[in-house]
Formats: structure tokens, C-alpha cells, sequence
């Protein structure tokens, strides 16, 4: 009977833990990556850049430092790996609203996870 409820409690646990990287989306991804770069987070950047781009980490982080800025409308789709997302980043220049329209991104996995990895070509 302990035996049974330890076994019940184990799956109970492991179903309730989050979805592995492998297996997680990677536009959802994308989307956090965005929102970091705008919000200037370099902690979160550096987790999500991959390792090809490692070396642009503080650019990413200080994209939109001067500005005012949000993600509007985004939502993105993937596909192997590329991630095609709609909306923009829409930045505010000394009261002057200028939109930087999402594209298309590579996406990589690395160490289990999905990683940013540019635009894609």
C-alpha cells in the first residue's frame, strides 16, 4: 500500500513539473526574448541568446536603454527553426513613435533549450 501511494506521488510530481525545453515552443521563446531586449535585462538575454551571439549580449541589452518601448501585437509561429512573428517593437523617439516590425528568427537548441540565435536569412 506505501508502496502504491509513493508510486502514485512520484508520476503526480512528474506530470507536475514544467514542460522540458526540447519540448517547449520555441515562439514562446522568441516573444521572452523580445520583451527582455526591450526591458534592457541582461540576465534574461544571456539565457536565451545562443552561443554563436554570446558576444552581442551587452548591443541586445542596450537596444532600447534611451528609448521607451514596447512590444505591440506580437505573436509568433515556428517551424522547424524559424520563428515568424507578426506585431512590432514600437519605440518612443522624444514623443515620436517609430515601429521596428518583427520578422523571422533562427531558433537553435542548446544544452536542452531553445536559444535565440538573429534573424533568419
Amino acid at each position: 500500500m506505501i508502496r502504491l501511494f509513493l508510486l502514485i506521488a512520484l508520476v503526480l510530481g512528474m506530470t507536475a513539473c514544467d514542460t522540458p525545453a526540447e519540448q517547449a515552443d520555441p515562439a514562446d521563446m522568441v516573444i521572452q526574448y523580445m520583451q527582455a531586449k526591450i526591458d534592457g535585462d541582461k540576465d534574461t538575454l544571456a539565457g536565451l541568446l545562443c552561443a554563436d551571439l554570446e558576444s552581442t549580449l551587452t548591443r541586445e541589452a542596450q537596444s532600447f536603454a534611451t528609448v521607451d518601448a514596447v512590444l505591440e501585437d506580437a505573436t509568433c509561429t515556428s517551424e522547424g527553426d524559424v520563428v515568424t512573428c507578426t506585431g512590432a517593437i514600437v519605440a518612443d523617439y522624444g514623443g515620436e513613435d517609430t515601429e521596428f516590425p518583427l520578422t523571422s528568427y533562427r531558433v537553435v537548441q542548446e544544452d536542452g533549450a531553445w536559444k535565440w540565435c538573429g534573424e533568419a536569412g
